[in-house]
């Protein structure tokens, strides 16, 4: 159905993803791992606009959304080869999986990874550092044992931050980013 072969490049990619409708529509159809009814992804996209249950949203608000995802978010996202939409039911395309690299949520009470590796580097630099001038003490501590350590700390944050990403990505919420 779509018309190109190949994936969006990343300034398509920015711009399909700067729209909440079409995030919005990739989740849920993420969410459903399978072909979508047209109507009940604006239902679900109206409830999240509108911060409603599905139960709550007006016809009229539900046919706002219907006609915009229809007219114009789903053929964009056919377009970029993410979905196949045939005007009444939607699919996810494998290109779809590649957009969750380019989302990297943050949750507002938290920092940025990159931030966070910076300071864990910073402070295992430190202690590495006194280790080599003596100034950490080794005993009972060995210089492996600190090693040890620092080289723990990025494991475990590599493995918690794995998991953060898996279960923010497009899909594994309940409400889209």
């Amino acid at each position: 159905m779509g018309t190109r072969t190949g994936g969006p490049d990343r300034g398509e990619i920015f711009d399909l993803l700067s729209n909440h409708r079409r995030r919005y529509a990739i989740h849920y159809c993420k969410q459903e791992d399978g072909p979508v009814e047209l109507g009940t992804l604006a239902e679900h996209v109206a409830a999240w606009e509108l911060d409603k249950e599905v139960g709550g949203v007006t016809s009229t608000e539900r046919k706002r959304v219907y006609t915009s995802l229809q007219q114009t978010h789903l053929p964009t996202l056919e377009r970029a080869n993410v979905i196949e939409f045939d005007d009444r039911t939607i699919e996810l395309t494998d290109g779809a999986a590649g957009l969750d690299v380019y989302l990297d949520v943050v949750p507002e009470d938290s920092i940025p990874w990159a931030t966070y590796y910076l300071g864990l580097a910073a402070v295992g630099s430190t202690v590495l550092i006194g280790v080599w001038l003596e100034i950490v003490p080794t005993n009972p501590i060995s210089e492996l044992g600190w090693a040890t350590a620092v080289f723990v700390l990025f494991a475990v944050s590599a493995v918690v931050h794995v998991i953060q990403n898996q279960r923010m990505q497009l899909g594994n919420m309940e409400k889209p980013p």
